[in-house]
């Protein structure tokens, strides 16, 4: 996006602004997220704001739609993306987990605090997650998956994720690749198989010990 100068410097632009919000957020919470604050450390006047984001609120917004898109975008594209088989196609989600381009778990955790604090945004979350879930139902139906089996299936998916965001649990990732399968025969009632772990390991940079 294009930034903008005056005859007295540099305004900055609207993704540098949100991207330092984005930053105070993950970093502090939105009660960082202040119009000076943010100012100060963009090295731009405070007056620079007001080209790009009428007030904090809009800016807030801008935060809350950047979120939608990338997070949920992500997991309803890659529930979508092509796969022989259920198992493969669950290791196509999977990519979100271990991807922060693809899904920001700091962002999402986050926005669930924030949420905390707002009626309006947790009505935002809320609506998030059904998204989510029916995007991971309709691929578990896609398969075979009878509806009520879809929708638990989709639910068990994606609140185990939750609660590793929730809990801010971390792994390494020899561990998390070694369970990844695991999960995925539990999730989807079929182990992958070795060419398809092979394929999501290279997406991911990924070569186990030994190999």
């Amino acid at each position: 996006m294009a930034q903008e100068t005056t005859d007295t410097g540099w305004r900055g632009s609207p993704d540098l602004w949100l991207q330092a919000a984005y930053e105070a957020l993950v970093e502090s919470g939105v009660d960082a997220v202040r119009i000076l604050p943010l100012a100060k450390q963009l090295k731009l006047s405070r007056t620079s704001f007001y080209w790009f984001f009428k007030d904090r609120d809009a800016l807030l917004d801008a935060l809350v739609a950047r979120w939608q898109r990338d997070n949920t975008g992500s997991i309803i594209s890659r529930s979508e993306a092509y796969a022989e088989t259920l198992a493969e196609a669950m290791l196509n989600v999977f990519d979100c987990w271990l991807d922060s381009n693809l899904f920001d778990s700091r962002f999402e955790f986050a926005v669930r605090s924030w949420a905390l604090q707002s009626d309006a945004l947790l009505q935002k979350v809320q609506e998030a997650d059904e998204l989510r879930i029916a995007a991971l139902a309709r691929m578990f139906a896609r398969f075979g998956n009878s509806g009520p089996i879809s929708d638990a299936r989709a639910r068990t998916t994606y609140l185990v994720q939750i609660g590793y965001i929730s809990m801010q649990s971390r792994e390494d990732i020899a561990l998390r690749m070694q369970r990844i399968p695991h999960y995925v025969e539990i999730f989807t009632g079929a182990a992958p198989l070795q060419r398809e772990l092979d394929r999501f390991h290279a997406r991911h940079d990924y070569t186990s010990q030994g190999s």
